[in-house]
């Protein structure tokens, strides 16, 4: 039942933050820019990135959650994910590039 709830709010979150700028959310007081891609064609393993890591580490983290989990939600319908580098990783073993933090995982196919 909680999965359900959890897969409703960020569904919501998702269609909130798309009707119009006013309405984007903010993590740990910032706004991220993130994209996902697919890996080599497949539709399960993605990446996420997350620019302008430098205003927070903590809030790029959450937005990285949040794209990752919406794009799983919109693609399987499911916001688990395994994630190899995430945002439960330990801050040294993350990967930034030019002021952009990389995640990468994988939507569980059910």
């Amino acid at each position: 039942m909680i999965r359900y709830a959890m897969t409703a709010l960020v569904a919501l979150g998702v269609l909130a933050g798309c009707t119009d700028s006013k309405n984007r959310l903010a993590f740990d007081g910032y706004f991220f820019r993130t994209k996902v891609q697919k890996v080599d064609g497949q539709r399960d393993v993605f990446t996420v990135r997350i620019r302008d890591v430098a205003k927070s580490l903590d809030g790029a983290r959450e937005a990285g959650r949040h794209a990752g989990v919406s794009y799983c939600v919109k693609t399987y319908g499911s916001s688990k994910i395994d994630w190899a580098v995430g945002p439960d990783t330990p801050p040294e073993q993350l990967r930034i590039e030019d002021n952009t933090l990389i995640f990468q995982g994988v939507c569980p196919q059910l």
